[in-house]
């Protein structure tokens, strides 16, 4: 293990992806130096709303039984202390998103999550009994859901509706281009 602003991530090996290509990804959703800065800025506005965040996240996954079944066991019951775990991770990743570095480090992180999602790997950290793996197209769709319900509380921060723009877009692109990360283990040929 290894132990980041308290949170301890789990060994992971180098990230196939090189930084490099990371870079590429970054100009291909035009995600730049202001978008750096707007990012840390979200992260300084949702330090404090992070549980809420989540609740609204949760409230959208469990309101859906396709999205909720990835959570489920054998008996089509959500298991509860997967839901918690995932959810300590989840608000993990909010601020990894906006205050981490976007290292080498984050890149083998970014590569752990993409492989909790396959076959590969999904069920093994939390030891539960659920779905063999996230399909990819939920993941894909989720882009948008958790993109667009985070201004809300980007709103609440009293900046400008620029400020808040920016916040908002630089999100948006920080997102989107995560889930491009997370899609490399799914990816069956050259990605």
């Amino acid at each position: 293990m290894t132990t980041i602003s308290g949170y301890e991530y789990e060994t992971v090996t180098t990230s196939p992806v090189t930084p490099e290509e990371l870079q590429l990804l970054k100009a291909s959703v035009l995600f730049g130096p202001a978008d750096e800065a707007a990012l840390r800025q979200a992260g300084e506005v949702l330090a404090n709303q992070i549980e809420d965040v989540l609740d609204v996240w949760y409230g959208f996954i469990g309101s859906h039984h396709h999205l909720r079944a990835q959570f489920s066991g054998p008996d089509g019951e959500p298991v509860s202390r997967y839901l918690d775990a995932v959810r300590g991770r989840f608000g993990q990743w909010i601020w990894d998103t906006c205050e981490r570095p976007w290292d080498e480090q984050w890149l083998a992180y970014q590569n752990e999550i993409g492989l909790r999602h396959t076959p590969y790997k999904k069920n093994r950290t939390d030891r539960v009994e659920s779905t063999t793996h996230v399909p990819l197209r939920y993941l894909i769709a989720l882009i948008y859901p958790i993109t667009a319900t985070v201004r809300p509380f980007l709103e609440k921060s009293g900046r400008t509706a620029d400020e808040v723009d920016a916040m908002q877009e630089s999100w948006r692109k920080a997102v989107i281009l995560q889930v491009a990360l997370w899609t490399r283990p799914y990816a069956p040929g050259p990605w």
